[in-house]
């Protein structure tokens, strides 16, 4: 998965340093990241000039900042590539670097004024996070809790597809955490809204950071309870099909759990 990044140590703690010619910069514009046209790796600080970085997370001895205030134009070197471009670069360990600081990019950007207030917010100099001192609110990274449902009828999977994204191919029942919702409640929920079915027998599988959408997900494992006809939200899903192991479709992915889960179903581990 995409946070496997062969041995290499991430380290997110917090450290208010200066930059380094060497150290990496995170360049984003527009949901995208400035990379090598050639190679896809990251530019380094000496390349571009930037009055402002920040500091965000280290892996191995490599660190990485972000350039604050600057949306550089492409050249012959390097150009910015998208989130779905992102999914698909080798090694790993720079798509997690490249999703990952986006993230961060995200909240600094998105906090810039207090939500109870509306002064200035200022950035912590002793954590993550952004200071109102007019009324000291402190904002932290968001993290939202999601679900992901491999729903299992003895040897056939459901598989569905969503509706209105890009991403076209065959995915599992998915959906974020409501206030209040244990995990398993939210599985029930999810399932009961966008297939219309209900499930047993529950079982964690394992968890997965997902920066695409600033996520932590959680997989699950489930049987179905009773009448198998799916009955679809259109709204969330174009397409929701029920396939026995040998029929599964392919997907040469290995950055997400829901292709784990999938893959671990067809060699009948689950």
């Amino acid at each position: 998965m995409i946070q496997d990044i062969n041995g290499k140590k991430y380290d997110i703690s917090f450290k208010a340093i200066e930059a380094d010619k060497n150290d990496y910069i995170l360049i984003y514009k527009d949901n995208c990241i400035m990379l090598n046209r050639c190679d896809n790796t990251i530019p380094r600080v000496e390349e571009f000039v930037c009055d402002k970085l920040q500091y965000l997370f280290s892996i191995d001895e490599d660190k990485f900042f972000m350039a604050e205030e600057h949306a550089f134009d492409e050249n012959k070197v390097y150009r910015y590539y998208s989130n779905t471009e992102i999914r698909n670069i080798r090694p790993m360990w720079i798509a997690f670097a490249a999703i990952t600081g986006m993230s961060l990019q995200h909240f600094y950007k998105n906090n810039k004024f207090c939500g109870r207030c509306g002064h200035i917010m200022a950035k912590s100099e002793s954590e993550r996070a952004m200071n109102c001192t007019h009324c000291d609110n402190i904002i932290y990274p968001k993290i939202s809790p999601a679900v992901i449902v491999a729903v299992t009828d003895g040897n056939n999977l459901l598989m569905t597809k969503y509706a209105g994204r890009q991403y076209a191919k065959y995915a599992l029942v998915a959906g974020f955490v409501e206030t209040g919702e244990t995990l398993e409640d939210t599985v029930r929920r999810e399932v009961f809204e966008e297939v219309g079915l209900k499930v047993k027998n529950i079982k964690y599988y394992k968890s997965q950071p997902w920066s695409f959408s600033e996520s932590l997900l959680m997989g699950f494992f489930a049987e179905l309870d009773g009448n198998n006809e799916i009955k679809l939200d259109t709204f969330e899903l174009k397409e929701g099909k029920w396939f026995e192991r040998n029929e599964i479709p392919h997907n040469d992915s290995d950055i997400s759990l829901t292709n784990e889960m999938i893959e671990l179903f067809r060699n009948g581990a689950y």
